[in-house]
Protein backbone atom coordinates (compact mmCIF):
# COMPACT_ATOMS: atom_id res chain seq x y z
CA UNK A 1 0.00 0.00 0.00
CA UNK A 2 1.61 3.37 -1.34
CA UNK A 3 1.27 6.36 0.83
CA UNK A 4 2.34 9.92 -0.62
CA UNK A 5 4.61 11.86 1.35
CA UNK A 6 2.13 14.42 1.80
CA UNK A 7 -0.06 12.09 3.69
CA UNK A 8 2.91 12.19 6.28
CA UNK A 9 1.21 15.15 7.99
CA UNK A 10 -2.31 12.85 8.40
CA UNK A 11 0.10 10.28 10.22
CA UNK A 12 1.89 12.58 12.35
CA UNK A 13 -1.77 13.92 13.72
CA UNK A 14 -3.18 10.36 14.49
CA UNK A 15 0.41 9.83 16.51
CA UNK A 16 -0.73 12.99 18.46
CA UNK A 17 -4.36 11.93 19.07
CA UNK A 18 -3.45 8.70 19.85
CA UNK A 19 -0.27 9.49 22.56
CA UNK A 20 -2.52 12.59 23.83
CA UNK A 21 -5.47 9.95 23.69
CA UNK A 22 -7.68 12.74 22.77
CA UNK A 23 -8.83 14.55 19.80
CA UNK A 24 -9.50 17.81 21.69
CA UNK A 25 -6.14 18.17 23.42
CA UNK A 26 -4.72 16.83 19.93
CA UNK A 27 -6.04 19.61 17.85
CA UNK A 28 -4.80 22.11 20.62
CA UNK A 29 -0.97 21.01 20.58
CA UNK A 30 -1.27 21.09 16.67
CA UNK A 31 -3.51 24.71 16.30
CA UNK A 32 -6.02 23.08 13.95
CA UNK A 33 -9.80 22.32 14.89
CA UNK A 34 -11.12 19.16 16.69
CA UNK A 35 -13.59 18.60 13.62
CA UNK A 36 -10.41 19.21 10.70
CA UNK A 37 -8.25 16.50 12.91
CA UNK A 38 -11.13 14.21 13.42
CA UNK A 39 -11.82 14.40 9.83
CA UNK A 40 -7.96 13.80 8.84
CA UNK A 41 -7.89 10.96 11.02
CA UNK A 42 -11.00 9.14 9.37
CA UNK A 43 -9.22 9.98 5.85
CA UNK A 44 -6.46 8.00 6.87
CA UNK A 45 -8.16 5.20 8.04
CA UNK A 46 -10.45 5.34 4.67
CA UNK A 47 -7.11 5.48 2.76
CA UNK A 48 -5.71 2.57 4.97
CA UNK A 49 -9.12 0.78 4.76
CA UNK A 50 -8.77 0.15 8.86
CA UNK A 51 -10.17 1.57 12.03
CA UNK A 52 -7.29 2.86 13.70
CA UNK A 53 -9.00 4.65 16.66
CA UNK A 54 -11.82 3.50 19.08
CA UNK A 55 -13.59 6.68 19.69
CA UNK A 56 -16.32 7.30 22.59
CA UNK A 57 -17.24 10.29 24.37
CA UNK A 58 -14.54 9.90 26.84
CA UNK A 59 -11.70 7.80 25.19
CA UNK A 60 -9.38 7.62 22.39
CA UNK A 61 -8.13 4.00 22.24
CA UNK A 62 -5.77 2.78 19.47
CA UNK A 63 -7.16 -0.55 17.60
CA UNK A 64 -4.40 -3.71 17.04
CA UNK A 65 -4.09 -1.61 13.47
CA UNK A 66 -3.22 1.32 15.66
CA UNK A 67 -0.96 0.19 18.18
CA UNK A 68 0.82 -1.57 15.25
CA UNK A 69 1.69 1.78 13.23
CA UNK A 70 2.14 3.41 16.71
CA UNK A 71 4.73 1.30 17.88
CA UNK A 72 6.71 0.86 14.47
CA UNK A 73 6.12 4.48 12.83
CA UNK A 74 6.23 6.92 16.37
CA UNK A 75 10.19 6.16 16.63
CA UNK A 76 10.66 7.32 12.96
CA UNK A 77 8.95 10.45 13.58
CA UNK A 78 10.81 10.83 16.76
CA UNK A 79 14.09 10.74 14.89
CA UNK A 80 13.21 13.36 12.07
CA UNK A 81 12.29 15.84 14.66
CA UNK A 82 15.49 15.13 16.71
CA UNK A 83 17.15 15.57 13.11
CA UNK A 84 15.20 18.86 12.17
CA UNK A 85 16.36 20.20 15.55
CA UNK A 86 20.27 19.22 15.30
CA UNK A 87 19.95 20.90 11.71
CA UNK A 88 18.80 23.90 13.23
CA UNK A 89 21.71 24.23 15.16
CA UNK A 90 23.62 25.02 11.94
CA UNK A 91 21.45 28.11 11.29
CA UNK A 92 24.22 30.58 12.52
CA UNK A 93 27.13 28.20 11.85
CA UNK A 94 28.63 28.62 8.38
CA UNK A 95 29.81 25.55 7.40
CA UNK A 96 30.70 23.62 3.89
CA UNK A 97 33.86 23.70 1.75
CA UNK A 98 35.44 26.74 0.10
CA UNK A 99 37.50 25.80 -2.81
CA UNK A 100 39.90 28.65 -3.68
CA UNK A 101 42.26 28.32 -6.86
CA UNK A 102 45.38 30.98 -6.99
CA UNK A 103 49.08 31.03 -7.45
CA UNK A 104 51.42 29.90 -5.14
CA UNK A 105 52.36 33.72 -4.24
CA UNK A 106 48.86 34.40 -3.69
CA UNK A 107 48.14 31.49 -1.44
CA UNK A 108 51.43 32.51 0.29
CA UNK A 109 51.08 36.18 0.53
CA UNK A 110 47.38 36.60 0.71
CA UNK A 111 45.34 33.47 1.26
CA UNK A 112 47.30 31.25 4.16
CA UNK A 113 48.06 34.21 6.30
CA UNK A 114 43.99 34.52 6.83
CA UNK A 115 43.34 30.88 7.00
CA UNK A 116 44.03 30.16 10.68
CA UNK A 117 42.28 33.15 11.93
CA UNK A 118 38.99 32.04 9.78
CA UNK A 119 39.23 27.89 10.80
CA UNK A 120 39.46 29.19 14.28
CA UNK A 121 36.55 30.97 14.08
CA UNK A 122 33.87 28.72 11.85
CA UNK A 123 35.81 25.36 12.38
CA UNK A 124 32.74 24.12 10.42
CA UNK A 125 34.11 25.20 7.42
CA UNK A 126 36.79 23.37 5.30
CA UNK A 127 39.18 24.95 2.38
CA UNK A 128 40.45 23.42 -0.42
CA UNK A 129 43.73 25.31 -2.04
CA UNK A 130 44.71 24.67 -5.00
CA UNK A 131 47.50 25.71 -6.78
CA UNK A 132 47.74 26.90 -11.01
CA UNK A 133 48.96 29.33 -12.79
CA UNK A 134 46.67 29.10 -15.25
CA UNK A 135 43.21 30.50 -15.25
CA UNK A 136 40.67 28.30 -14.87
CA UNK A 137 37.02 28.86 -15.23
CA UNK A 138 35.74 28.86 -11.59
CA UNK A 139 32.18 27.76 -12.73
CA UNK A 140 32.99 24.70 -14.58
CA UNK A 141 35.54 23.86 -12.13
CA UNK A 142 33.60 24.44 -9.33
CA UNK A 143 35.85 27.11 -7.09
CA UNK A 144 34.44 29.61 -4.92
CA UNK A 145 37.13 31.83 -5.50
CA UNK A 146 39.97 32.36 -7.73
CA UNK A 147 42.91 34.93 -6.87
CA UNK A 148 44.99 35.72 -9.55
CA UNK A 149 47.74 39.02 -8.44
CA UNK A 150 47.87 41.74 -11.23
CA UNK A 151 45.90 39.97 -13.76
CA UNK A 152 43.24 42.40 -14.17
CA UNK A 153 40.56 39.95 -12.86
CA UNK A 154 37.14 41.81 -10.69
CA UNK A 155 36.28 40.59 -7.71
CA UNK A 156 32.90 39.33 -7.56
CA UNK A 157 30.06 38.23 -4.75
Amino acid sequence: MFMSRTNLNDLQSFLIVAQEKSFTKAAAKLGVSQSALSHTVRQLEARLNLTLLIRTTRSVTPTSAGAYLIQNMAPHFDQIEKQLASIGELRNQPTGTIRITSTDDALAYIVRPKIKGFLQKYPGVKIELVSDIKLVDIFTEKFDAAIRLGSGLIARR
